[in-house]
């Protein structure tokens, strides 16, 4: 057997193989055989809207310092189509790919597996492909609970948690799991609360949870030491302040927003310890290259991305 091109040098990735002849027989045509396909990963973002979300621009960013030969693209996905598009996911060989606004509860029913913090939550912000079918996981709660242990222990904690929502339930299970002691939720919606509360109080874990009567200006109880609000921002009406800030209080807000939000001002002017969301979007973002790539990323590279991101 011969190998060969006829015309020129065989090209990189291919075999050219020429069958063994009868020394009689025409001269046989080269045969191309893919000998190393080598795809290129592809990571994707399925968005309602997807306009605005920098997970783009940030993967980019990382997979760029990585030296990583990956690519990353976004899809404007209508709620009746999710289950397409993620059938598509796992149909065309995606690595993954990260859910935001409402796709993050409706995609559920189209996984086959889903992490506890996407089970306790009842959303999946991330998509990851297995052999066997997609993989679900809720990153938000652990993108949190890493940004606060960069400015205080966990362990041991009393905290106030404004949002029942995928967020707030995604980040209470992450504080409990890393040792907090107490969990006061409130929210606008009572039955919402009270589910987060009775989940919280089911798990194996040392957190004691209550509910706190939801008000537009939230009393911090003072021996409460961490304020996190989880509160949706797209499209809502809702509007909270808390009272009672002081600066021994670490006030930590997950709305990925430009400004600083009501909740970081409000923390700010007391003196206390702020976490932006920001800095709680690039936790999770690094959790997330990390799940899907298996590399980790610097977080302070993320942070100017995504500076420069809002900033334009």
């Amino acid at each position: 057997m011969v190998c060969c091109r006829r015309g020129g040098p065989a090209r990189a990735g291919f075999l050219v193989v020429v069958p063994p002849q009868h020394p009689n027989s025409p001269a046989p045509e080269c045969v191309l055989r893919m000998t190393s396909p080598a795809l290129q990963e592809v990571v994707a973002l399925l968005g309602c809207p997807a306009a605005g979300n920098p997970a783009q621009y940030l993967f980019e960013r990382a997979i760029s310092a990585a030296g990583l030969d990956w690519r990353f693209v976004t899809f404007d996905v209508q709620p009746e189509r999710l289950a397409a598009a993620l059938a598509g996911v796992q149909a065309m060989g995606f690595r993954g790919c990260l859910l935001s606004g409402p796709l993050q509860s409706l995609a559920l029913p189209a996984l086959l597996f889903l992490s506890p913090t996407a089970s306790f939550s009842g959303a999946a912000s991330l998509i990851e492909r297995t052999p066997e079918g997609l993989a679900g996981h809720m990153t938000q709660g652990r993108g949190l609970a890493a940004a606060l242990r960069g400015h205080t222990d966990l362990d041991g904690a009393r905290i106030l948690l404004a949002g029942a929502g995928a967020t707030g339930r995604a980040a209470a299970l992450e504080l409990a799991l890393a040792g907090a002691l107490e969990i006061l939720v409130c929210d606008p919606d009572p039955a919402q609360a009270a589910a987060l509360v009775e989940a919280i109080g089911a798990l194996n874990s040392s957190a004691l949870p209550a509910m706190v009567p939801w008000q537009t200006a939230l009393e911090i109880p003072e021996r409460v030491g961490i304020v996190v609000s989880a509160l949706p921002v797209e499209g809502s009406p809702i509007a909270c302040s808390f009272s009672g800030l002081r600066n021994s209080v670490v006030v930590a807000d997950c709305a990925l927003v430009g400004q600083p939000s009501a909740a970081v001002a409000a923390g700010l002017k007391a003196g206390a310890c702020v976490i932006d969301g920001l800095e709680i979007h690039c936790e999770k973002t690094a959790i997330d290259f990390q799940t899907l790539t298996g590399s980790e990323t610097d977080i302070e590279m993320l942070h100017e991305a995504l500076d420069e991101f809002l900033s334009a």
